[in-house]
Order: structure tokens, then sequence, then C-alpha cells
């Protein structure tokens, strides 16, 4: 059963340039220039039911627009979006009863009244009943560490603290499908790890969906098997993190600090790598497929005298940024 399904969904917006001058300003008045905007370009992807998906693309590669048609927040200028089985535009009130949702930047929560009204509120909303809110929410609250806060009003929250309620309130009618837009930008490492934790534990005990956008890779690797990589409104990469390290990064970095000074040609002829100059003139740095790195250290080795050696791990990170400055389209 899929949580998610999309086909060819497309949403283009209107840009208008404004004309110089005076006159322009004046012809503006009349006709105005503009030209369509792509956002996201005949996409097409499902999600199956208790997946943890990471989505994602640089800034304006349509992850933000795609996740509001998806909420049906936004009308997709073409294609079809089937989220928990409707139409998220057209079955409204239906529909935001099987989602919860977390824009790292944007919040659900009264400001000036205590979290824990906010909470009652959003139950009345979301029509929960008394016995299902206490059992659902005791754990959540528990889990998140967030009783001592119930009293506080929103505006008196750290941002870790807000985000920890954000997330408390999109579950409150324990939805079967959770979209996380950048949940834990600007947190710190422990609140980071406390979300990831809870998000691992919704989704084993109640096989919640989880969709996250986010440029923490760290979250990614910690949450999701598989991504779904976005550029340009295109989607070039939708497969399992695992095999994105294993296409593009099982390559390793290996350092090395020689005695002398080594031209980079005699290190080209001598092993086949790509070679980058290191931190000074005496280091270089060997780009490798993991399999070929115990050849190339020992081939350096036999031939130079070394100061120091170390190898390190390409992170996810890195491999992202190449992907996209290589703009390479592995299926």
């Amino acid at each position: 059963m899929y949580a998610i399904e999309v086909e060819k969904l497309r949403k283009e917006f209107k840009s208008y340039s404004s004309r110089s001058g005076l006159a322009g300003a004046f012809r503006d008045l009349f006709t105005r220039n503009y030209k369509i905007i792509r956002a996201v370009d005949d996409i097409s992807f499902t999600v199956k039911q208790g997946e943890m998906v990471g989505y994602i693309g640089e800034n304006g590669a349509g992850k933000s627009t795609t996740i509001k048609m998806l909420t049906g927040i936004l009308t997709p200028t073409s294609g079809r979006v089937v989220v928990n089985g409707m139409n998220p535009h057209k079955e409204r009130e239906r529909f935001v009863q099987t989602i919860g949702v977390v824009f790292g930047q944007r919040s659900q929560l009264w400001w000036d009244i205590a979290v824990q009204e906010s909470f009652r509120l959003l139950k009345k909303v979301y029509r929960v009943s008394d016995q299902d809110y206490n059992e659902h929410m005791d754990h959540v609250i528990e889990t998140l560490d967030i009783g001592p806060l119930l009293d506080k009003p929103v505006r008196k929250l750290s941002l870790g603290q807000r985000m920890r309620c954000e997330l408390a309130a999109a579950l409150i009618h324990n939805p079967p499908l959770l979209f996380l837009d950048e949940p834990t930008i600007g947190l710190d490492v422990l609140v980071k790890l406390k979300i990831r934790q809870f998000l691992k534990e919704i989704n084993e005990k109640y096989n919640t969906t989880i969709l996250l956008t986010t440029h923490d890779m760290t979250d990614i690797e910690a949450l999701c098997e598989r991504v779904i990589m976005l550029d340009e409104g295109k989607i070039i990469y939708d497969g399992s993190l695992q095999r994105l390290k294993q296409n593009w990064g099982e390559g390793k970095q290996i350092h090395f600090q020689f005695r002398d000074i080594v031209p980079k040609e005699e290190l080209m002829l001598l092993v086949d790598a790509t070679w980058e100059q290191g931190e000074d003139r005496y280091s270089w740095i060997a780009h490798v497929r993991a399999t070929d790195m115990a050849h190339v250290i020992g081939k350096v080795v036999s031939s130079y005298e070394l100061k120091d050696i170390h190898i390190r791990e390409v992170s996810t990170e890195e491999i992202i940024r190449n992907i996209y400055e290589e703009g390479i389209h592995h299926g």
C-alpha cells in the first residue's frame, strides 16, 4: 500500500519582470512581462507505508514546493497526487486528519498561550478522544522530554524546545504520515539526537511514514534508507542511500605527507588515482576506490619516503555535493 503516489507532477509559477524607467513602469500597468518558471518538473515517485524517505536537494531545487503540493497547500499545475488514498487538495477536511506537518520555519503553536493549551486546541481540531490523547501523548511528551515546557508560552521557548513541541503537536492525532521540512535546522546536537531517536521509535511503533527534507545529511543517514534527490525541479536520483554511497562515495581519500617535494606527474604515472595538492607542497591527497586502497598505498610507500599517511572516508555530504557539481544522472 502506498502512502504517497506522485505521477508527472508539475508546478509552474509566473515570474514577472519590471521594465525600466518611467515609460516602462507605465507600460507595466497594462501588460506585464513574465516568464514561466517550472519549480517542479514532471516528477514521479511512490512512497510505501512505513518508509522513511529523505527528500534532498539544493535550495530552490523544488523540495518545499513538492511538500506544499503533497500537503494540499499548493495546487499542482498538472500531474496526479494521491496521498493516503486521497487528493490532498480536493478532500481537504478528511485529508488533514491523516497527516502531520512540521515546517522548521513555521509554527503551528499559538505564540502567547501555554504549550499545553495549544495541544488542547489541536486535540479539538483533530477530534481526538481523551483516551487516545492520553495514551499516545504521554509517550510523546515523555520521549521528547517536554513535560517541563507544557506550562510555558511558546514565545518563551528556545528554538530547540519549540521544535520538540512542534513535533509533538504534529503527532497529536497520531497521523500515519509525517512531513518534516528541515525539522532540525538550527538545533544543537543533543536535541537532534533526541528528535531522531523519537522519529525512529514512532516509525517502529506505529509504522508511521516519514518524508524528510533536510540539509543535514546526518539526519538522512540516521533515519532514511532511501533518498530522492531533486535538482532544478527534476529527480536525479531515487534509490537507497547505501547504493548512492557505493556509486559515488566508496572512494577513500589517502593523505600522503612526503619527505621531499614530489611532482604530480610522477604520482599519476605511478598509480591510477585522482591526485590533488594537500595543505602544503609536500602533501598530496589520492582519491581512490576502497578496493584499490592497499595497492595505491603499497606503490607509494615502496617508491617514496613518507613522513605521514592517513585515510579519510568520504562523507555523505561530500558525495551529494559532488553529484550536484558533476550533475551526473545515474539511475
